[in-house]
């Protein structure tokens, strides 16, 4: 075991079309900067929320193109221990809330690519799949 690489923490992220455009044009391996209505990034802790969000939220959203799209990545674990983990709702809705203005040092510590694990289309989807 190489004992020079970092312990990492997996993190979800449920995202609609224009969000994976952006993270498709960085080559998988950063999030787009936050627009100015989005002080928080939120990554959450546990696939089932990011696929609860991506199948009930993102597919029938209009801005997110009528679809949900579950992305996972690895961070860096002690570097993730800085951020607040917040409890919204039930016990599994568990995100990570990293301040915008640190989104650029945070994509630093993504270990590897930001990966596509699920993706779920509404009704009102037109397009080609997404893989």
């Amino acid at each position: 075991m190489n004992h020079n690489s970092p312990k990492t923490e997996r993190l979800w992220r449920p995202i609609g079309l224009a969000e994976f455009r952006l993270l498709e044009a960085s080559g998988m391996r950063e999030w787009p900067p936050r627009l100015p209505e989005q002080p928080i990034f939120y990554p959450v802790l546990n696939r089932e929320y990011a696929a609860e969000i991506a199948q009930k939220w993102n597919t029938k959203d209009e801005l997110s193109g009528y679809v949900g799209i579950v992305t996972e990545f690895d961070i860096d674990a002690e570097y993730a221990t800085q951020f607040d983990r917040k409890v919204v709702g039930a016990g599994r809705h568990e995100e990570l809330w990293v301040p915008a203005e640190v989104l650029d040092e945070f994509n630093a510590n993504i270990v590897g690519k930001i990966r596509v694990v699920e993706v779920f289309y509404g009704d009102d989807y037109e397009g080609q799949v997404i893989e």
